[in-house]
């Protein structure tokens, strides 16, 4: 018999609890709670109480990560892990990662309230480093979870020149005790996380949840294109070799190559500085950068081919140079099949249909994805906005996922699940 869930009661407590965790900022008009300050100290009190009260045993590791334990098979059993993370960046929505913890919280109060048996435990998990905003690294959190976190970090300083390590010591961590925050993989089923979508595509469809196939994967590239800097009253237009012409050119080749592929690829040149810069002067040399994302490895490293050849091609038609240079690759990260499916039948227990697409934005299933698989599920955001005071999802919105991650967990017995490394293709 299934647990009875009040879906907007669910929705409204999840509200509320989000206006709460909201309110912890460092500033008092807009959202901005980094890793490891006094604010993210606030926030992890607060998301303890709330686990304790939910029926959890409360934890905390080396790098400050909550740990809410449910254990009806003992403390032995193996582990589901559901969470995300509570630090923002600066000016932040409310509901990025935050609403992931609150709806994991309200999912096992429902749970423990009626002495639910399960041959495994359950923990749920609330990072302090997604965002990467205070120090120079990201996911760092999740990546001592996962038990691949880098002594390298400890050295990197924030914009203030304190120290990583010198952060954690001030916070009351210990960070010799890093390797301890590690999960032994043989003891981990699968982590599942829940967050709002960021994007437009489940508003378009008209669906409050959908389920994620895939990380995407990204690249990004550093683009030079030289030219010759000459007067812009005497030069002839076809006597000019304008390195701005061609790099709009080459952004344009970008844009085409990205609506062709077929699996949800998206390219953005985000940056574009232009030399002299001066009005009255042909431009003579363009950087630019380009961000491109997909849900295949494959797809992402032939469009890279095929951006190189484009490149190359207008440069030489337009007498011009052009240097490309790769300066961030992360694989794709696919979610597992069995995931998504009981993902997928614990959303249509509750509402009509799950969408489903991938994350084209990186999450901590990036690094928990090294330690056992993966699923996620996507909640609706308003307008597609997120990463901003907008940013917005609705009550009856979050209490269908809340009770999705309650049958969810119903439905859920031993699995056998095999790690998904990154790198796999989807």
């Amino acid at each position: 018999m299934s647990i009875p869930l009040d879906i907007a009661a669910l929705g409204e407590r999840a509200a509320a609890m989000i206006e709460e965790l909201g309110a912890i900022s460092q500033s008092p008009d807009t959202l901005t709670r980094f890793f490891l300050t006094p604010e993210h100290r606030r926030a992890a009190d607060l998301v303890g109480r709330w686990m304790r009260e939910a029926g959890l045993d409360v934890t905390e590791d080396a790098l400050g990560t909550v740990r809410g334990h449910w254990h009806p098979a003992g403390e032995e059993a193996p582990r589901l892990l559901i969470g995300s993370h509570i630090d923002t960046v600066a000016e932040a929505g409310k509901y990025d990662g935050c609403m992931g913890v609150i709806l994991a919280i309200l999912a096992l109060e429902a749970v423990t309230r009626v002495g639910l048996s399960r041959p495994y435990g359950i923990d749920v998990l609330a990072f302090g480093d997604e965002e990467g905003t205070r120090f120079p690294t990201t996911l760092s959190a999740s990546a001592a979870v996962a038990g691949i976190f880098s002594p390298a970090n400890l050295t990197m300083r924030d914009a203030d020149g304190i120290s990583y390590r010198d952060a954690l010591i001030a916070y009351g961590k210990n960070p010799d005790d890093i390797p301890a925050a590690a999960y032994d993989p043989d003891k981990v089923i699968a982590y599942v996380e829940a967050h709002i979508e960021q994007g437009p595509v489940l508003e378009a469809e008209n669906e409050p949840l959908g389920v994620v196939t895939a990380i995407a994967g990204a690249s990004r590239l550093s683009v030079t294109v030289t030219g010759e800097a000459g007067h812009a009253g005497t030069v002839p237009m076809r006597m000019r070799h304008d390195a701005l012409l061609g790099a709009a050119e080459m952004a344009l080749a970008v844009e085409r190559i990205a609506k062709a592929d077929r699996h949800g690829m998206v390219a953005t040149v985000g940056r574009m500085h232009i030399d002299p810069g001066s009005v009255n002067v042909i431009p003579s040399r363009v950087v630019f950068t380009v961000d491109l994302r997909s849900g295949s490895d494959t797809s992402r490293r032939d469009a890279l081919t095929r951006f190189e050849r484009e490149a190359h091609r207008i440069a030489a038609q337009r007498q011009l140079s052009v240097v490309i240079s790769a300066f961030h690759e992360v694989a794709t990260v696919p979610c597992y099949p069995d995931l998504q499916l009981r993902l997928r039948r614990s959303i249509t227990d509750v509402d009509r249909r799950a969408v489903a697409m991938p994350s084209g934005a990186g999450h901590d299933g990036q690094a928990m994805s090294k330690l056992c698989p993966i699923g996620m599920l996507f909640v609706r955001c308003r307008g597609g906005i997120s990463h901003n005071p907008a940013e917005f999802a609705a009550p009856l919105d979050m209490g269908l996922a809340a009770a999705a991650l309650v049958r969810f967990i119903e439905r859920f017995n031993l699995p056998h699940l095999e790690n998904n490394t990154t790198g796999a293709e989807t």
